[in-house]
């Protein structure tokens, strides 16, 4: 199907490119959410028509976007999961849960803008594309930690995922092992002692 682009999609093109694009993609996302029209002599009219109109609206989307991603670049957010030792989570974190704890901190983007390709499913910090608009990428990062304080560690920049020991516990587990080893050693000599005399 061939399309009138309304707005710069992707690799598609920019406004007023002429596109043939899958039929099913046409229906499904740019016709529904007004980013093009199909391409027909009534529809090039109409947008030849309105151009100016249509360069000003994405001028103003951009210009609105470019203040949000202004305000967001490069801002940490945290989240708060259940994982175990390991480090893994036991759920995941998802766009709607980062575009939710942007609301919280009243920064308004959409769960479509949040550009996570697989949910979160570890502790850490995680860097998170935010398309705002086809011209306006920002960047953030999330912190997603068992408990605040542990985010705090993350953030200064401990590895949570990696288990720590504590050497004098790990010293005295050993000699208590090799304590055990020698008992043992010991009374296998006894019994075969006692097995040879007899």
């Amino acid at each position: 199907m061939k399309v009138i682009l309304l707005e710069r999609v992707g690799r598609l093109g920019t406004i007023g490119d002429e596109v043939a694009v899958k039929d099913g993609f046409a229906r499904n996302f740019l016709l529904p959410q007004g980013k093009a029209l199909r391409a027909n002599k009534a529809n090039r009219a109409r947008f030849e028509a309105e151009r100016d109109q249509i360069e000003q609206r994405n001028a103003e989307r951009r210009d609105s976007a470019m203040a949000v991603a202004e305000a967001v670049n490069g801002r940490k957010v945290t989240i708060i999961r259940q994982a175990g030792e390991t480090g893994v989570l036991y759920g995941s974190v998802s766009s709607r849960d980062i575009s939710e704890a942007l609301a919280a901190e009243n920064v308004q983007v959409t769960k479509a803008q949040v550009d996570l390709s697989l949910p979160i499913k570890t502790v850490g910090l995680h860097n998170v594309v935010l398309n705002l608009h086809a011209e306006v990428d920002s960047s953030i990062t999330v912190n997603v930690a068992r408990s605040a304080d542990e985010a705090d560690r993350q953030a200064a920049g401990e590895d949570m995922t990696v288990v720590s020991y504590d050497e004098e516990v790990v010293e005295e587990a050993v000699e208590e092992v090799e304590a055990e080893a020698g008992e043992e050693a010991a009374a296998d000599a006894d019994a075969e002692e006692q097995s040879e005399e007899a």
